[in-house]
């Protein structure tokens, strides 16, 4: 037997787990873009995780690749490895530098979820939302390739999220 309240409970959760708050797009499908291509990059300053600390003017002169993730976004979750690849590739190229900076987590939780899943790249813990929203309004992951002259080449989010080939092949352009 299949009665109205078994159907009404089966839709009930489902429709329930769609409304969900998420992480990943802040109740926007795929994102509210602040800096897009062709925009300079904010002047922003974080501290990374090896205590060294990076502002917009240390990006100049190099391409750069900086990442807005949280460890919770199933979708920052899958972009995160490509992004080590893309890391490893590039480790020792003094003309590409490469950092992730969180959006509202803790040093702790990031450090235990890069030490879980054997991340190596240089991040940045942000408790809170400053430097994220120099950037964007919402949604994560939020992928920026920037070229020498500071001006942003190209943006990711997560519809759909960045491919090594094509942040590989943004890298490469902006190298020219």
């Amino acid at each position: 037997r299949f009665g109205y309240t078994s159907l009404y409970s089966r839709h009930s959760s489902f429709l329930g787990l769609l409304c969900l708050p998420s992480c990943i797009r802040d109740d926007s499908p795929s994102g509210e873009e602040g800096i897009r291509r062709g925009d300079r990059l904010p002047d922003f300053s974080v501290l990374l995780s090896d205590d060294t600390r990076i502002s917009t003017s240390d990006l100049e002169g190099v391409v750069s690749v900086l990442v807005f993730f949280h460890t919770s976004c199933p979708d920052c979750q899958q972009e995160l490895p490509v992004v080590q690849r893309l890391y490893d590739c590039y480790r020792d190229n003094p003309q590409v530098k490469i950092y992730c900076i969180s959006r509202e987590e803790s040093a702790g939780e990031v450090a235990a979820y890069w030490l879980a899943n054997g991340l190596t790249m240089p991040y940045s813990p942000q408790p809170g939302r400053e430097v994220y929203d120099l950037f964007s309004e919402q949604g994560i992951p939020r992928v920026y390739v920037s070229d020498k002259q500071l001006m942003v080449y190209s943006v990711y989010s997560d519809s759909p999220i960045a491919s090594f080939e094509q942040l590989q092949a943004d890298v490469e352009y902006c190298l020219k």
